[in-house]
């Protein structure tokens, strides 16, 4: 079953954005890692964190706090709680259709720079070369 998102203003239908990894020159895709080992610890938070991202696929720039918030220069996050902890999915929008999931931490306070710094360069990658640095889920 495929689920259309619905302009609540307008009532008119758009297409589900697509969900992608960044990817580095290594092939590797931080957050799918990041991801994998949150489902080896915490199951619940794991299970937070895919229906944050399906919410994403969902509304694509629709989404809004609580849910979701923007950092700076491109950079959003999707914002999950469980408990105290809170996670944070740093990602950015490439052309209309696509989100492009870029960094991911576990965090107490503000999100640090250096991780800020993180997904502003891999997201300056995606932009670059994207046929090298996104991985579609």
């Amino acid at each position: 079953m495929t689920h259309r998102s619905i302009d609540l203003r307008s009532g008119s239908e758009w297409p589900p954005t697509r969900i992608a990894f960044f990817q580095d020159s290594d092939g590797r895709a931080p957050v799918r890692e990041w991801l994998a080992e949150l489902l080896r610890r915490d199951a619940r938070a794991h299970a937070k964190c895919e229906i944050r991202i399906a919410r994403l696929a969902a509304l694509g720039h629709m989404l809004r706090r609580p849910e979701a918030d923007y950092v700076r220069d491109g950079v959003h996050e999707l914002r999950i709680r469980k408990g105290h902890v809170n996670y944070r999915i740093l990602y950015s929008f490439h052309g209309r259709g696509m989100a492009v999931l870029l960094h991911a931490l576990a965090k107490e306070g503000a999100i640090l720079p250096a991780d800020i710094r993180r997904a502003l360069e891999r997201k300056a990658l995606v932009d670059r070369r994207p046929s090298e640095h996104v991985h579609e889920a």
